[in-house]
Parts: structure tokens; C-alpha cells; sequence
């Protein structure tokens, strides 16, 4: 059966392959109902936002709108597929550093954690987190509990994440020279 249970916040909806062959997981973050108002009374709608990944470092979420809500969920499916983004991830598990991210007035401060830790977020992040495939994290938010803002600046602060791999590069250096003088300065206090 492709369909998981419908219960609870941030479901995961179903399993497809995208276009490189890798299996997509998306996750319901919220569903919201708008109202138009017009001359005869209120016209309802649904918008929902939905976050994509393929818990191997990809992820994106989307927002759609519709009348009715199974509608609403393949739009904001759709747009997620579209903007998906690639994280490096440290061990496949965590990430290489602390980072903030803003948008609007979300602010969210994510840290590495050590293996076994697991996922400390709330809801919103929490659905990030899971799609793109960390396993290890502590994530704080300390502006908007709108979910969009929430989710909007957790992927910016993921955008903003970078492997001592392409630092090191970016800088024409090697690896090993990045992380020298930790070694080095511990061995001279010793």
C-alpha cells in the first residue's frame, strides 16, 4: 500500500522517484483554510505546504492553493519538486557546522550534534530535517512560529551550510590545512 496513515502533524504522504531515479518523501507541514469574501458570501479554499526530500541531502518544500485539499497538496508538491536544494551533510547523519537562518521574521539557529542525539526540533523543522535525511541535530526557533517562516528560513540557513571540502577548495587549499592548527596548537599545549 503507497499510502501511509493519515494521522498526525507532518504525515508523510507517499513515496515517488523523481527524475535521477531517487526515492522522494514528502511530508503535509500545515493545511490552512482561506476565505474570499465575495457578494454572495465566502468563497473557501485550501493552502497547503508540503517539504520534498530524498533523505539523502535534497530537499524543498512548496506551498499550494486550491479548493479542495487533495488539489492543494499536489500543487505545493509540484513547486517543492522543483526547488529542491543539495546539503552536505557530515557523515551522512549531521551537519558540518552551527548556522542561523532568517526569513521574515523566522530566525532559526541549527548545531551539529553528536551521533545518537536524534532530531531536537519543532514541528515545521522537524519535517525538513526528517525529508532531507539528518539524523543527528538541535534546531531552535526563536522568531515566527508561522510555519512557512519557520520553514523558509530552515532551508536558507541549509543553503548556507558548506563541507570543509568546498571551503577548502574555494580557498585553494587542502583539507588537511583547515583543520592543521587545531592539531597543531593542541600538541604545543601539551
Amino acid at each position: 500500500m503507497a499510502r501511509e496513515s493519515r494521522e498526525g502533524r507532518g504525515r508523510e504522504r507517499e513515496r515517488e522517484r523523481d527524475r535521477d531515479g531517487d526515492e522522494l518523501i514528502d511530508k503535509l507541514v500545515t493545511i490552512n483554510r482561506v476565505a474570499k469574501v465575495v457578494k454572495g458570501g465566502r468563497r473557501f479554499a485550501f493552502a497547503a505546504l508540503v517539504v520534498v526530500g530524498d533523505q539523502k541531502g535534497r530537499v524543498g518544500f512548496g506551498a499550494g492553493k486550491a479548493k479542495e485539499v487533495p488539489e492543494a497538496i499536489r500543487k505545493a508538491t509540484e513547486r517543492a519538486k522543483r526547488g529542491m536544494v543539495r546539503v552536505p551533510m557530515k557523515e551522512g547523519r549531521t551537519l558540518h557546522h552551527d548556522v542561523e537562518g532568517r526569513y521574515g521574521a523566522g530566525h532559526v539557529v541549527l548545531r551539529s550534534a553528536p551521533a545518537g542525539t536524534g532530531i531536537i526540533a519543532g514541528g515545521p523543522m522537524r519535517a525538513v530535517f526528517e525529508t532531507l535525511g539528518i539524523g543527528d541535530v538541535v534546531a531552535k526557533s526563536l522568531g515566527s512560529r508561522n510555519p512557512h517562516n519557520m520553514v523558509k528560513a530552515t532551508v536558507a540557513a541549509l543553503t548556507n551550510c558548506a563541507s570543509p571540502r568546498s571551503v577548502a577548495t574555494r580557498r585553494g587549499k587542502k583539507v588537511a590545512d583547515l583543520f592543521g592548527k587545531r592539531e597543531k596548537e593542541a600538541t604545543v599545549d601539551a
